[in-house]
């Protein structure tokens, strides 16, 4: 092997550099630093997750859920779920992997018979509603991804308004129209003739919203829809779903794992845990230090308040679902098993006395303990 020569480069403007491998690596981590602060300041900046547009019903209950139990194979999974949803509502579904979440979403839409229990669309089981007229009402957006042969995305999209054409599919200058509304308001226009294998899994994330609203239901379903979506369309379809519970009046149900959207954009919050409904109630009242701590399994100190906030790093929280907890300065942060995630909270869970720019930092960062609204992004 030939000796080693350094090549020199620049690192921004003109500053000199060597490419040599411990070098390269710290500049990766500077990119990576500059990334993530990108997404941090892009997160506080958005000014709104709400939307000025009134409700127009009064929130007529669409969905009622009572005592169900579900499973796989007549093996139960979750159990003894009691919800009402309303029309408008946005309700979001949380908890840890595998307590049944998804099961639940499955069962109200049909993908799953109910073990025991009642789930009724309307006053009536949905067991009992024709499949056509069942799809004109719900609309399902899941975690699995539809495998398609020579399928344009605007083909995908227009697969939203079948419960709404003959026998023969064809589509009415309304259906062409209403698929148009639907890309657009998904922002996925450009994308129209693309073939839907051949884009991104977040591009086919929003196709398939698109696809959802295309079909005009009263009910929306969404399991983890924030999947596979980089920070700016989080937040923009969080916006939209939240545009189309209060102008459209469509009930809203998702399974979501970015807890800090979740506090955002929900009207409502069901915790899930070991295939029970754990706890249930506003956005306010759920995110607690205590039930938060509880829900997770996470060790969490008490805070010397009584009524302390559950302060949480956006950043952190998003990438560090399998933490452990730590209590520093009387403020939750996370020691992840994961340099790069330790490398993000040193300036919050410093040891001794934290310098002046560690503490603003961290007050920039950390959550309110009582929410006034939900009607902005900035904490």
């Amino acid at each position: 092997m030939g000796e080693f020569v350094p090549r020199p480069k620049t690192l921004g403007g003109d500053i000199p550099c060597l490419d040599s491998p411990e070098l390269a690596r710290k500049r990766q981590k500077a990119l990576s630093a500059r990334a993530e602060l990108r997404a941090e300041r892009l997160l506080r900046a958005e000014p709104n997750l709400e939307t000025t547009v009134e409700t127009q019903a009064d929130g007529a209950p669409l969905f009622h859920i009572s005592d169900l139990s579900a499973g796989y194979d007549k093996k139960v999974v979750v159990e003894g779920v009691d919800l009402e949803v309303r029309a408008g509502d946005v309700v979001a579904l949380i908890g840890p992997n595998g307590s049944g979440k998804s099961t639940i979403l499955k069962t109200i839409t049909r993908h799953l018979a109910p073990l025991a229990g009642a789930v009724e669309l309307d006053g009536r089981e949905i067991s009992r509603w024709k499949t056509a007229e069942f799809a004109r009402n719900l609309a399902v957006m899941l975690t699995d991804r539809p495998r398609t042969e020579l399928l344009t995305c605007r083909d995908v999209v227009e697969a939203g308004r079948h419960p709404y054409t003959g026998r023969m599919g064809t589509l009415s200058p309304d259906d062409h129209s209403r698929v148009d509304e639907a890309m657009k308001t998904a922002h996925v226009e450009e994308l129209a003739e693309r073939d839907f294998m051949q884009i991104s899994d977040g591009q086919r994330q929003r196709v398939m919203l698109a696809r959802a609203i295309a079909q005009d239901p009263r009910v929306l379903v969404l399991d983890e829809p924030t999947s596979y979506l980089d920070i700016r369309y989080q937040i923009d379809l969080l916006r939209i779903l939240r545009h189309l519970a209060k102008s459209r009046n469509v009930a809203v149900i998702m399974s979501i794992h970015e807890l800090e959207l979740a506090q955002k954009s929900a009207d409502k919050v069901i915790c899930v845990k070991d295939g029970r409904v754990f706890r249930a109630g506003a956005p306010e009242d759920i995110f607690t230090r205590e039930t938060i701590g509880e829900l997770y399994g996470l060790n969490m100190a008490p805070s010397t308040s009584a009524s302390a906030a559950w302060k949480l790093d956006a950043r952190t929280a998003m990438r560090t679902r399998s933490s452990s907890p730590a209590q520093v300065r009387g403020r939750l942060c996370f020691a992840s098993s994961s340099g790069r995630a330790r490398r993000s909270t040193r300036a919050f869970c410093t040891k001794g006395t934290s310098t002046a720019s560690s503490r603003a930092t961290w007050r920039r960062n950390a959550w309110p303990s009582a929410p006034s609204s939900r009607s902005g992004i900035e904490p």
